[in-house]
């Protein structure tokens, strides 16, 4: 069986920087173990699939080590594929999935991902995360799946150097680590071990934390960001209520042909 695929650099007008990430259109479900094989080998942050079911677009996505119920820097390399690779016509594409529908809007060279907006309630550190971090922050917050640690500034944040060993036995999907920004209004980094990617380069569902919680700081509704990860990652971020809205470019690098 051949299968298309792409590999598409997200939230970067550049190539080689931004978060890869590859994305495979199916005519139908492939086996979750093979979609799983899959993602491990393309060694990815995330290999999004999606599939045309009666006229609705359905996606789903794939770390290395395990299915994940969101995810925002594949969604937009997937938008980006459908708009310039896959005939799609329109200016919005609707996807069903594990976390409801998602919409990306496209307007220029620009996407714009409309996802849920997470409930951050404040929290504490864990053991696992007072061992692995070094530094402590000033506050701790946890949303449905990740836990948001807040540092004094951008400085604290590019010196952080977390025990991924630890992490990665830690009962959480991954770990925000956040700031003021210099150049932007917040700044970022996510690590996930435990989710089989020590740390991520740009990710678009830390920014449904991150943007409620900013938008509260800073009395203001529009903001910009930088994850800043080995590749950095650029974004435009809009709190509106119970939705995030998440713009960012995307470039492709890749188009070729799995045979499984």
């Amino acid at each position: 069986m051949n299968i298309k695929i792409y590999q598409v650099d997200a939230f970067s007008n550049k190539l080689f920087a931004g978060n890869p990430a590859a994305v495979c259109p199916l005519d139908s479900w492939l086996p979750d173990e093979t979609m799983q094989k899959i993602a491990m080998e393309n060694n990815l942050a995330e290999t999004a699939f999606y599939v045309n079911e009666d006229g609705k677009l359905r996606i789903r996505w794939f770390t290395p080590k395990l299915e994940v119920v969101l995810c925002g820097h594949a969604t937009l390399a997937t938008a980006h594929v459908l708009f310039n690779h896959e005939g799609y016509t329109g200016e919005e594409i609707t996807f069903n999935s594990l976390s409801g529908p998602l919409r990306v809007t496209k307007s220029g060279e620009q996407l714009t991902l409309d996802f849920p907006a997470d409930i951050v309630k404040p929290s504490s550190m864990t053991t696992e995360l007072r061992t692995a971090f070094q530094s402590m922050p000033n506050e701790v917050w946890k949303g449905k799946t990740d836990y948001m640690l807040v540092y004094s500034n951008e400085d604290e944040i590019v010196k952080l150097k977390p025990d991924f060993g630890i992490l990665a036995n830690a009962p959480v999907r991954g770990v925000i680590v956040t700031a003021k920004g210099k150049k932007s209004d917040f700044v970022s980094r996510f690590f996930a071990p435990a989710s089989g990617v020590d740390e991520d380069h740009v990710t678009g569902s830390a920014h449904t934390l991150l943007t409620p919680y900013w938008a509260g700081k800073l009395g203001k509704t529009d903001m910009t960001a930088i994850q800043l990860s080995q590749r950095r990652g650029h974004l435009q971020c809009t709190f509106a209520g119970d939705r995030v809205l998440i713009g960012g470019n995307a470039i492709t690098y890749l188009i070729g042909t799995i045979q499984v």
